[in-house]
């Protein structure tokens, strides 16, 4: 078999892509995520979404990005703070006998990061800083080519550093982190707004949609600033949902960028979106199968 499924697991859909070993998009896919997204019911709804997409069986591997990170064999999703009762759960265990495919998972940011550096705007790049920015904040690394995860595999969760120790609380238990403010619910406090139709305004020019934005923008180019000293990349991504306003947010992103980071730091930077948009990390989960995982089951 030469196919490939890659799934990205988020808090409101599931999108599944059926793909060549190429990479090329053989066929798609997207689903409600189960609310409440407890662990029982989006195994099921993953493997019946996985069957939809190819019920003739075609690929025999499988990709698993979730939010939150996965222990070192890609086996076990420890913890999920947006989703409920997600700690070390064996999905990859769970999902293998029910699909008859291999399976593993990784980090949904680390698979948008791999799809970017696999057919996107991260392609011929060596040190890359990620944020998908949605119901939580996201991130991934690349150093010298190489996903960086630490010594557990739950490295470089830039959303949950803080930037602001009497800002509102996160998920992870901190308060005041780049997530607290820049994830949906942080812009839901800027703007009673949703995301697309608050975007929808700024395109037509509506004054206080734009300033929304420049806010936004401007928390999250401290927390970018912040990520700048750590890594000095080459390249910031901006992906998921959000990311649809960047040209909305960005230039106040980079105004903090100059304001904060010295030159040496910032030498020969580019900030700008992903460029396969949230095709990414379904794309990017299914490069972690042909990667990882052999042609056959067992």
């Amino acid at each position: 078999m030469n196919q490939l499924i890659g799934v990205d697991l988020g808090g409101s859909a599931l999108k599944l892509g059926r793909f060549s070993l190429a990479g090329e998009l053989l066929a798609g896919l997207e689903v409600p995520t189960p609310q409440p997204s407890l662990p029982g019911a989006v195994t099921t709804a993953i493997v019946e979404a996985v069957q939809q997409l190819d019920p003739e069986h075609l690929a025999d591997r499988v990709g698993v990005g979730h939010p939150g990170p996965s222990d070192g064999a890609g086996r076990v999703a420890r913890i999920a703070i947006n989703l409920p009762g997600w700690r070390e759960v064996p999905l990859a265990d769970w999902l293998e006998p029910l699909l008859a495919r291999r399976v593993t998972l990784a980090n949904d940011a680390n698979c948008a990061l791999l799809g970017e550096h696999w057919l996107g705007a991260a392609r011929d790049r060596r040190d890359v800083l990620l944020l998908t920015l949605g119901t939580g904040v996201g991130g991934a690394v690349l150093i010298d080519g190489r996903l960086f995860t630490g010594r557990h595999g739950a490295a470089a969760e830039p959303g949950l550093i803080g930037i602001d120790p009497e800002g509102p609380p996160c998920n992870s238990g901190n308060s005041g982190s780049i997530e607290s403010y820049c994830s949906r619910r942080g812009l839901a406090r800027l703007s009673g707004l949703d995301p697309a139709e608050l975007c929808r305004r700024a395109d037509g020019g509506d004054a206080e949609a734009l300033e929304v934005w420049r806010a936004y923008g401007r928390l999250l180019g401290i927390g970018v600033s912040s990520l700048l000293y750590v890594f000095t990349p080459e390249l910031v991504l901006i992906g998921g949902g959000i990311s649809a306003a960047s040209a909305h947010f960005l230039p106040a992103l980079w105004g903090e960028v100059e304001q904060r980071v010295q030159p040496v730091s910032r030498e020969g930077l580019a900030i700008r979106p992903c460029s396969l948009g949230n095709g990414a990390g379904r794309l990017g989960a299914a490069r972690l199968a042909l990667e990882r995982l052999a042609s056959s089951l067992g």
